[in-house]
């Protein structure tokens, strides 16, 4: 009997090792910039959550292969992937234009700045009359990893079906503050309890990506690949 290719070329293992050299760095990370910096920890969660979306799309890709397909699959994964990575970073203003306002970019925000923060929060931005690019570390590799999500769902014939509802889901995890700001203006009675859920909205959004992964990882409901352990020969 002869094994697939899937099984022979790489045993995908737990994803345990990734994980535990991925939080010593990240300790170190943590340890060195607040004892470089005056810096000072005020709420702590904020200084844990770049590392829980890092961490927990990590291990779900490294566990997630893609498996075999035909080219044409491969190529409309790739292309529906690459639009839903582009939505994610726009709507969480990543990327976008600067053109079409009523106004002019003012020179003085044009061109490359980087903002302080500890590890995963600093922030590179370039601003020019045409675009803007805006690099958050840990949005950044999250939305990478939602991406390939996407990608291996989408080549596997199970996610075809899947695949649209669970993308909508993770766009939640970026749009949330968005929608939530929109819905503040528009609701001045209930100003109190919309400035409570925008208060609240990292951790509101880092409920949803972790859901989000959680489902693009384990498909519920759908066959998957990954439960496909024991292939027999083709």
């Amino acid at each position: 009997m002869a094994h697939s290719t899937r099984d022979g070329a790489r045993h995908w293992p737990s994803g345990t090792g990734v994980l535990a050299a991925a939080v010593a760095l990240e300790g170190v990370l943590v340890v060195g910039y607040f004892l470089a910096t005056p810096g000072n920890v005020t709420v702590p969660r904020y200084v844990i959550y770049p590392f829980v979306w890092i961490n927990a799309v990590l291990v779900a890709a490294y566990r997630t292969p893609i498996p075999r397909a035909p080219p044409r699959r491969h190529l409309l994964a790739g292309g529906l992937a690459a639009a839903y990575f582009l939505l994610l970073a726009n709507w969480a203003g990543l990327v976008g234009l600067t053109v079409g306002g009523h106004h002019p970019i003012p020179e003085g925000v044009l061109g490359l700045s980087v903002g302080a923060g500890s590890p995963g929060w600093g922030r590179v931005r370039l601003i020019t009359r045409v675009f803007y690019v805006s690099f958050v570390p840990y949005r950044v590799i999250g939305y990478l990893g939602l991406t390939y999500l996407v990608y291996a769902a989408i080549v596997d014939a199970s996610g075809v079906v899947a695949s649209g509802a669970l993308g909508f889901v993770s766009c939640l995890s970026c749009s949330f503050p968005i929608v939530a700001s929109a819905v503040t203006g528009l609701l001045g009675g209930w100003v109190t309890l919309m400035s409570t859920a925008v208060a609240y909205s990292v951790d509101i959004s880092t409920l949803a990506f972790l859901a989000s992964v959680a489902l693009l990882y384990w498909r519920p409901g759908f066959p998957s690949f990954r439960r496909d352990t024991g292939d027999a020969a083709e």
